[in-house]
């Protein structure tokens, strides 16, 4: 099995190094991930009172905002805030010949908890309400934004005892299923040995669990090496909260001499559960957002 070894299973990831989801909500067994209070599923952002805008053109920035935030993954809508809500309440400013937004992020009960200005417009357009200037300016502040919300979530995660800034990840391993030969239980003992490290740990029971990690592997006939039949196979790992959405996932692909490992996998199971142990390590950090910096409570304005 070593002459596969150099050229079996490059990684590709599906998904897997996007910013966390700070406002998505994974269900009840899964806000262990995090704190108890972590914002809820929707992002509001009523329409401003205080934007030197017609009601109309009002309506319509706050539209581009909440459009704007879900292209960064932040569920945002586009309504009144309501019981429970984290809303951004937005405002402008005059400045020489140009108009300053400003955006708040704010709590459930009514306090600043970061704000930021937007890039200048110009005052001409915004007094116009020109839908494409109240469009940009949504778009150029919506990462900043985005960004804040981290900030925020890894703040009240570093707040938590029970959270994953303060302990291992506990990960059930559901197996591996779908491979020939005596692949299944090659890269299953495989996997759960190269799993574990200081910040994840590794069980065998679904109850408790973080995060399920299930790989599947699909092999299928086809094509040729050095003029010989080949094979493709494909093994993904998939990253699981525990109401069953998937966090992330790391697949594995490459073309092999045909029935190679319709025996034993040897070697090559343990190469490529190495490479899928770190892809899944990088999901569940990434998804959880326990490296990500604590946005301070006591300096949270941010300026532009």
């Amino acid at each position: 099995m070593r002459r596969f070894l150099p050229v079996l299973l490059p990684l590709c990831l599906a998904g897997c190094f996007d910013m966390p989801h700070p406002f998505s909500d994974p269900g009840q067994q899964a806000r262990q991930l995090a704190t108890a209070n972590l914002p809820p599923a929707r992002l509001a952002v009523p329409t401003p009172a205080d934007s030197l805008l017609s009601d109309d053109a009002a309506q319509l920035w706050a539209h581009a905002l909440a459009e704007a935030m879900v292209a960064q993954s932040v569920p945002a809508t586009a309504q009144p805030k309501k019981p429970g809500d984290w809303w951004v309440k937005m405002s402008a400013r005059t400045h020489n010949a140009s108009v300053i937004p400003h955006y708040v992020i704010m709590t459930p009960d009514g306090k600043a908890r970061a704000e930021s200005d937007g890039p200048a417009v110009d005052m001409a357009g915004w007094s116009a309400g020109d839908a494409m200037a109240l469009k940009g300016a949504a778009t150029q502040e919506a990462p900043e934004l985005a960004n804040l919300l981290t900030g925020i979530q890894a703040d009240m995660m570093q707040q938590d005892q029970h959270s994953l800034m303060h302990r291992a990840a506990r990960i059930y391993f559901a197996g591996v299923s779908g491979a020939p030969g005596d692949g299944d239980k090659s890269l299953a003992r495989a996997f759960y040995s190269s799993l574990p490290d200081a910040t994840n740990s590794v069980q065998t029971v679904p109850k408790g669990a973080d995060f399920t990690v299930r790989g599947v592997v699909k092999i299928a006939n086809g094509g040729s090496l050095d003029g010989k039949p080949a094979q493709h196979i494909e093994i993904a790992w998939h990253v699981l909260t525990p109401d069953g959405k998937e966090a992330g996932a790391a697949t594995q692909l490459h073309d092999i001499p045909a029935h190679s490992l319709d025996s034993a996998w040897g070697d090559t199971a343990v190469m490529a559960a190495e490479e899928a142990a770190g892809a899944v390590r990088t999901i569940v950090t990434n998804y959880s957002g326990r490296d990500h910096t604590p946005l301070p409570v006591a300096n949270p304005t941010t300026k532009k």
